[in-house]
């Protein structure tokens, strides 16, 4: 990649930089986010209402340079609203034509609000545009614009009208990061910059083509055999009939992560290593993901939700107990 990490370093800085001209705190947030977008990935971000995550997608979209659409998911939401409908005309002859108009999901950067205050059938219409990027209706095939990007909030499945996301729609999401409550600085921060009536004005920085470019050199950074191994051995560790699991795992986990969860881990950790100025992916790389790319592919079991088992506290466990290429060869 010759000097593309350098500047590749650079831009991330400015975008978090940009970013923070409007959001307050969250500096580990955004690195997710960015990380994410970088590495070509949807996002599932997760937090009480009132967070600032609709702002925060919106200030993405504008920093990135991506044409933004949106959905505001409610119980009657119907698959149409999101994905487009066949509608009736008239030609110039008078004779009744048949044309399809594109729903919101014809964007660059796609945000879906709430998307667990929708239906199942609702949710489940995201999942052929979110993998395969298209949309089939009418027996035709519609592709969306690339780079395609879809950054979805939901609400803690306590709070009410909520449904619970399947398991084959959270898999379709690279990072599910959760949206911590700001702090007491934060809070003051908050209060002085936003209770105001101008808003900042921010910079934008790339656009779909140069992100498209990045992604694809970002693709290239190698993956050393061994760090590939452990990064695989990190998700066979979340399958509870593994042999070799952790009793936390066999007691408490249903499910583990997928192959899907691999390649989370291996795509985020080549733009992590690039953060880092680094030319190869290491296990730190792997390591510093891990949570964001696992812990919605990790199901729990009956007495794991009954005895209110964290996932993050299993793969912390993982983590420490899933040795390394270097403590193997200790």
């Amino acid at each position: 990649m010759s000097d593309a990490p350098a500047d590749f370093r650079a831009l991330f800085n400015q975008l978090k930089t940009e970013m923070q001209k409007a959001i307050v705190g969250y500096d580990e947030l955004l690195t997710d986010v960015l990380v994410a977008i970088f590495s070509g990935g949807h996002v599932l971000l997760e937090g009480v209402p009132g967070l600032g995550k609709t702002y925060l997608v919106r200030t993405l979209s504008q920093v990135v340079g991506l044409e933004p659409g949106r959905v505001q998911c409610t119980p009657d939401l119907m698959p149409a609203d999101i994905l487009g409908t066949h509608i009736v005309g008239e030609d110039e002859k008078g004779r009744r034509t048949l044309r399809y108009e594109k729903g919101p999901v014809f964007k660059n950067l796609l945000l879906v609000d709430e998307i667990n205050r929708a239906t199942p059938k609702t949710q489940a219409a995201l999942l052929e545009v979110m993998q395969e990027r298209c949309v089939t209706t009418g027996g035709e095939r519609h592709a969306v614009p690339e780079p395609f990007l879809v950054l979805a909030t939901q609400n803690p499945m306590e709070m009410e009208g909520t449904y619970p996301l399947p398991e084959a729609q959270l898999d379709r999401f690279m990072f599910k990061i959760k949206v911590p409550f700001p702090d007491l600085d934060a809070l003051v921060e908050i209060s002085r910059r936003t209770t105001g009536f101008t808003e900042p004005k921010l910079a934008t920085l790339t656009d779909g083509p140069k992100l498209i470019a990045l992604q694809q050199q970002l693709s290239k950074i190698p993956v050393a055999d061994p760090v590939a191994h452990y990064a695989s051995r990190l998700v066979l560790g979340s399958h509870p009939e593994q042999p070799d699991a952790l009793p936390e795992v066999k007691r408490y986990v249903s499910y583990g992560a997928s192959p899907r969860g691999l390649q989370s881990l291996i795509r985020g950790a080549r733009v992590w290593a690039a953060i880092q100025g680094a030319t190869a992916v290491s296990t730190d790389d792997i390591r510093a993901i891990a949570h964001v790319a696992l812990r919605h592919r990790i199901i729990l079991n009956f007495e794991g939700e009954a005895g209110q088992v964290k996932v993050d506290d299993i793969i912390t466990k993982l983590l420490d107990q899933v040795k390394t290429p270097a403590q193997q060869a200790a």
